[in-house]
């Protein structure tokens, strides 16, 4: 595609040499870059893309697009006020606008995100739909399944996704969309047919700084959407994202357990094996059992009934998907093998998160909660003794511990998380070796206790300095279990 076609409409501040010349493919990462490609620099967190404008000439860059002056004479430079959105317009351009073709629908939310992805995908697929997903866990382009480096990948890499999709006729994509694509200009130039909000609790504040502006980069989702947008009014900040946006001309519906809502739960029993209840509908009402306990699991089964009413599916054929449907990796997820007491693994990693599992646990708990946990390194550290007060106040037991501390001390983690625990509890052990914290906590389970181990999830390594170690929170339980005895 020639370089003018692709910032036409663009606006540019200065363009020094020919924009009249071929493209064959556009980076933001210089390794990538080969003969008669765009380079376009974009800073991230740690660093910033104008430092490798002369790797990228040297492997064969024809044209720079750049946030800076750059002196040089060799290629096409064009400077621009805002790189990261310009580079999510050239890439919708390049790959030829590829969500005006595919049906994609967008889940936005603090927690919710995943299960509801994989909800939608589960139902769809076991009705011969061919489905594709973008998410935290992985990407997958019908049976093909791709890593995940994020929740919302680059601009550039999310449109080669699409147009992926499409080349093996993909039905419809399912993706979480993050506050930080929404925020940092990711997805301009996408079209939603459907958007979907979960729920909006403190967590990424060291980038959005307060939940006004963390609801404020949520909310823009749902001015891209062409079919319908659908929201949790039980929610706080759904109730406000909802009243502002039911002047749109896109239809709204909402969801809830205790608010008026176009969509509800009633008769709700949760146990250890799954939850049941009724879901009421402007269609129909339905009984439901999900094998993922929890009332969370009833929000989240919520919208994705309503986006497969709404892709055609029948409320009879959604129920015969829904029974169907596997757990999901490391929401909820019972270890099987343990018989002597329940081991979970969860991704709670948001205090909110962490206070729906362990309330969730409560209702069909035996005996005691133990609950293992810590907070991640180099992240919002306001959360840090609220997730303390938080397992103090819910937990019969806490054994504190690190999670993917990154350049942080972990130990430093933890005192953070002290200060919330002991405002409430004395029942609680320091346990800095993940490892360790987990086989403390099956050390001292008895018959019948619960062991809830927090913040990874579906998630293989472990984070300590610059340094990424294999490490998967149930395959560690697994291990400890044999070594025990216990399996």
């Amino acid at each position: 595609m020639l370089l003018k076609e692709l910032l036409n409409n663009i606006e540019v501040i200065k363009v020094k040499g020919n924009i009249d010349i071929e493209i064959s493919d556009v980076h933001f990462d210089s390794r990538l870059i080969k003969k008669d490609n765009l380079f376009i620099c974009i800073d991230g967190f740690k660093t910033t893309g104008h430092l490798y404008v002369r790797d990228a000439i040297n492997r064969g860059a024809t044209a720079i697009i750049t946030e800076k002056e750059i002196e040089t004479d060799d290629v096409t430079v064009i400077q621009v006020e805002d790189s990261r959105k310009v580079m999510a317009l050239i890439a919708n351009r390049f790959y030829e606008e590829p969500t005006k073709q595919l049906p994609v629908i967008g889940i936005t939310g603090t927690n919710g995100k995943t299960s509801i992805t994989y909800m939608v995908k589960s139902i769809l697929e076991f009705h011969g739909k061919n489905v594709g997903l973008i998410g935290t866990i992985s990407n997958w382009i019908g049976d093909i399944e791709r890593e995940a480096v994020r929740t919302t990948p680059e601009a550039l890499d999310l449109q080669k996704i699409f147009a992926e999709m499409i080349k093996k006729e993909i039905d419809t994509c399912i993706m979480e969309v993050s506050s930080h694509a929404l925020e940092l200009g990711r997805v301009e130039g996408c079209t939603y047919i459907i958007g979907v909000f979960t729920n909006l609790t403190p967590d990424h504040l060291d980038f959005h700084s307060n939940m006004d502006n963390y609801r404020n980069a949520k909310k823009k989702l749902f001015y891209k959407t062409t079919l319908c947008n659908i929201i949790n009014v039980d929610d706080f900040h759904g109730k406000i994202i909802a009243d502002e946006i039911k002047k749109l001309r896109v239809p709204l519906l909402t969801f809830g357990i205790k608010e008026k809502a176009n969509i509800y739960a009633t008769n709700i029993n949760v146990d250890i094996k799954g939850v049941h209840f009724d879901i009421h509908t402007p269609v129909g009402t339905r009984s439901i059992y999900v094998k993922i306990p929890g009332i969370f699991t009833v929000y989240n089964i919520m919208p994705a009934i309503v986006i497969c009413y709404i892709l055609g599916l029948s409320l009879d054929e959604i129920c015969t998907g829904l029974n169907g449907m596997k757990g999901i990796p490391g929401r909820f997820e019972i270890i099987e093998e343990i018989k002597d007491f329940a081991v979970i693994v969860d991704y709670a990693h948001t205090p909110d998160a962490l206070e729906n599992i362990l309330q969730s646990a409560k209702e069909f708990a035996k005996n005691r909660i133990i609950t293992v946990f810590g907070c991640g390194g180099d992240r919002d550290i306001t959360k840090r003794s609220v997730m303390g007060e938080i397992s103090g106040r819910l937990s019969d037991y806490s054994v504190i511990t690190s999670d993917n501390p990154r350049t942080e001390d972990p130990l430093k983690i933890i005192e953070m998380i002290e200060a919330g625990i002991k405002k409430v509890t004395d029942k609680y052990k320091v346990v800095e070796d993940r490892k360790s914290a987990i086989e403390y906590a099956m050390k001292i389970a008895k018959n019948n206790d619960i062991i809830i181990i927090a913040g990874k999830g579906h998630e293989v390594t472990q984070t300590i300095g610059k340094d990424v170690l294999p490490f998967d929170d149930r395959k560690v339980a697994i291990e400890i279990a044999r070594k025990e005895g216990l399996i």
